[in-house]
């Protein structure tokens, strides 16, 4: 049969496109992968406007157990709901691989996602580069590849979208090779945190591109109700409390004037 792959938006259920509640609505079973990104509908709520019974699953499922979504999708419809985009900030091609390996049909229905709805700042999105994703500094490990990302794309006057790093509530897979199943906390790195980490690499290698007086644009729950924008200084950025998650930081390149005074609105 069909493995239906569908972006929600990035708000809530009413986000979900009319292609895409179309296709949930003919399927025998509905999945909902729980942890790239969070949602402002609880899965509750998604299958009441849904009208479809959804069984969440972690990354592990995803990635290592086709049971429970290629096995299905041989015999009967599937759907495989994916926060944003389904191949936004992060892709899903490699389960959309081993389906089409297994020959299963597979259709897609695109939707928002942090990648496109930065736009919403004002900032050109053909004037973006590589994204970079900042990732907590436990243990004092401390990859300096988001710093490489920022320095390659300021030398190329582009901006640079920073995605901030997801611990979701599921198992590590070094507890699962333990046989401990027991879920870790779900943390998510805030858009101040993620500041200071990105200033803790600049005192190594002084470049001078994240500095206190830097332009820096600060954005929470983009695409939702409650979404909040803020361009200032890093310094000024760091002050403000963004509040509940998810949180990304944009370090913007050279900036052409229309793009200049939309920022002077989200001073």
């Amino acid at each position: 049969m069909t493995l239906f792959m569908i972006g929600l938006g990035l708000g809530d259920a009413r986000d979900i496109t009319l292609k895409g509640l179309d296709a949930i609505r003919t399927c025998d079973y509905v999945f909902l992968e729980n942890y790239t990104s969070i949602y402002g509908s609880s899965k509750e709520e998604m299958e009441i406007f849904f009208e479809k019974e959804i069984v969440e699953i972690g990354r592990n499922i995803v990635e290592s157990d086709d049971a429970q979504i290629l096995e299905h999708a041989k015999n009967e419809n599937v759907a495989f709901l994916v926060i944003g985009d389904v191949f936004g900030a992060t892709t899903h091609t490699d389960l959309f691989l081993r389906a089409k390996k297994q020959g299963i049909e597979v259709v897609v229905v695109n939707n928002a996602s942090i990648i496109n709805a930065v736009s919403v700042t004002g900032l050109e999105l053909y004037r973006f580069g590589r994204v970079a994703s900042i990732v907590f500094d436990d243990d004092d490990w401390l990859p300096e590849t988001p710093y490489d990302i920022i320095l390659e794309n300021k030398k190329n006057g582009l901006h640079t979208l920073c995605l901030l790093d997801i611990k979701t509530a599921e198992p590590s897979k070094e507890n699962l090779r333990k046989g401990i199943n027991k879920p870790e906390p779900a943390r998510f790195l805030s858009l101040n945190k993620g500041l200071e980490i990105l200033k803790k690499i600049e005192q190594k290698r002084d470049e001078k591109i994240i500095s206190d007086d830097k332009l820096v644009i600060g954005v929470a729950r983009l695409g939702s109700e409650h979404q909040i924008i803020k361009a200032g200084t890093l310094k000024e950025i760091m002050k403000f409390d963004f509040g509940k998650p998810l949180h990304s930081i944009i370090i913007p390149g050279n900036l052409h004037d229309i793009e200049k005074e939309m920022l002077e609105l989200w001073k």
